[in-house]
């Protein structure tokens, strides 16, 4: 690639050579060439990745009106994050065929899925049922010479992220053990009843993108979480964060956990999932409600939690590629038929399913029902989507989350142009199920918006790290900072 001094003498020979042509061009002619060969060559030499962190800056601003208190629930752990790798060989595994499984039950179930989704480059998160396997993968995953650990749990990533803003109080709820309170930012407000004798582990096997074991070879970076974790299972700590709430006085409450529920027996999670229904509508009236999902396998729980159940009660949810699709195949709702994504998911096709979401669930005439906002998140795009009228400054609060992709996956403290590239599509369709209008990706504005039927949506790319330092976390992460960045209208 030439460098900027040869661009220059080529812009001062070119100038000359036109002279040469025609002294007597007047000077303001020559000065029209010469910016505009300038113009042109600066945008050469501006990469679209730098293009977009600046722009991003530009419109990342605070909304009107600031959260004060946070509180965060209800599910916490201590991650142990090592290579996956690393560890099935350290348990005497070898590579071979992927297969998913709803729920572990032996390391070579744990093989086969972590195979799976290692192939697909894809996030995913399991129950392992047997405790005394569990607990020797345990071990042999915190021996592991690099094994990290670090604040686990949706709840508490979000309160740890959010606790950075120095201006805010954050409450977190959950089963809290010694190591995790230890891990715990100073500014985090732990009851309590949260405080426990034991933590909660859960293991994170991740891989870089390119990695090889057999014959596999993953196509991005991602990770594989499992755990044998009963106390968030049980959503225990759900009444004592909402009891909690009347003292602390939020004015925005996040809630996560519920894909945990996942280990239990399916008489036992029906009952749960009802107990915490009341709990949420116990929360005060007037206090938003932002519902964070993760990878689940039961339809039944999913359909249960979307059809007159949370959604209804929740003001915000936030997702994945992976939950929406499962979203969709549960409640049989569009492209409900695709069995998985292939690569970079269809900007069209997550369209229809967030709008269908918010038709169907959401706060529309003759429904009762509080949801108006969708934050969906995926490796190379993020939309936010919203029912008009009741939320503002989204378009900070997409670029904010898509920022934050970008620095905290290769931790660093702004965007650096050249740790970073382009992953989603240059131009896409709005829609597959109707008309729909094209839209062309510019560097120099990187946030698109367009309306559908009383509902807006926000897109921006995401700037993917080329070789991340850690992705556990980055869609809490992501939730956090847009949440930070969003301002509701009181109804």
């Amino acid at each position: 690639m030439w460098n900027k001094s040869v661009c220059v003498a080529l812009l001062a020979l070119a100038t000359g050579y036109v002279f040469l042509l025609d002294s007597d061009l007047p000077d303001s002619v020559l000065k029209y060439l010469s910016s505009s060969f300038l113009y042109q060559l600066q945008g050469d030499l501006t990469s679209p990745e730098s293009s977009m962190a600046a722009a991003w800056d530009v419109l990342i601003t605070q909304p009107a009106k600031q959260w004060n208190r946070v509180a965060v629930g209800v599910n916490a752990c201590v991650d142990v994050v090592l290579s996956g790798v690393k560890l099935l060989q350290a348990l005497g595994l070898d590579s071979g065929v992927g297969q998913d499984h709803s729920i572990l039950h032996s390391t070579k179930d744990l093989k086969e899925a972590f195979i799976h989704f290692m192939g697909k480059g894809a996030a995913a998160e399991r129950f392992f049922s047997d405790a005394k396997s569990f607990h020797h993968i345990a071990e042999t995953a915190s021996a592991y010479p690099g094994a990290q650990l670090y604040v686990g749990g949706n709840a508490a990533l979000i309160g740890q992220k959010i606790a950075t803003n120095p201006d805010l109080k954050v409450l977190l709820c959950g089963p809290i053990g010694p190591k995790l309170h230890e891990l715990l930012d100073e500014n985090v407000i732990v009851p309590p009843e949260s405080m426990q004798e034991f933590d909660e582990f859960h293991l994170i096997l991740e891989y870089r993108a390119g990695e090889e074991w057999g014959q596999l070879k993953a196509p991005n970076a991602n990770r594989f979480i499992f755990s044998h974790d009963l106390s968030n299972g049980d959503m225990n700590m759900l009444d004592v964060f909402v009891s909690s709430l009347e003292e602390f006085q939020p004015d925005l409450v996040v809630l996560s956990g519920l894909h945990m529920m996942e280990g239990q027996t399916k008489e036992m999670r029906q009952k749960r999932l009802l107990e915490a229904v009341a709990s949420i509508s116990d929360i005060p009236l007037g206090v938003p409600v932002h519902l964070e999902l993760a990878s689940m396998t039961d339809p039944e729980l999913m359909s249960a939690i979307i059809h007159q159940q949370v959604f209804p009660l929740v003001n915000s949810v936030g997702l994945n590629e992976q939950e929406l699709l499962f979203l969709t195949q549960a409640a049989s709702g569009p492209h409900a038929s695709l069995a998985s994504w292939n690569g970079v998911p269809d900007v069209g096709v997550v369209s229809d399913i967030v709008f269908w979401i918010l038709k169907e669930q959401g706060r529309t005439p003759g429904k009762a029902s509080d949801l108006t906002r969708i934050h969906f998140h995926t490796l190379a795009y993020h939309l936010l989507v919203t029912v008009d009228g009741y939320w503002a400054n989204q378009v900070a609060a997409v670029a904010a989350g898509a920022r934050v992709a970008g620095t905290q996956a290769c931790a660093t403290q702004t965007i650096d142009a050249s740790r970073v590239f382009l992953k989603a599509p240059l131009k896409f369709a709005t829609s597959k199920m109707e008309e729909a209008s094209t839209v062309s990706l510019n560097p120099h504005e990187p946030v698109s918006e367009w309306h559908r039927d009383g509902v807006t949506f926000h897109y921006t790319p995401v700037l993917v790290c080329k070789d991340p330092l850690r992705t556990v976390g980055l869609g809490d992460a992501i939730s956090a900072e847009g949440l930070l960045y969003s301002e509701i209208y009181p109804y």
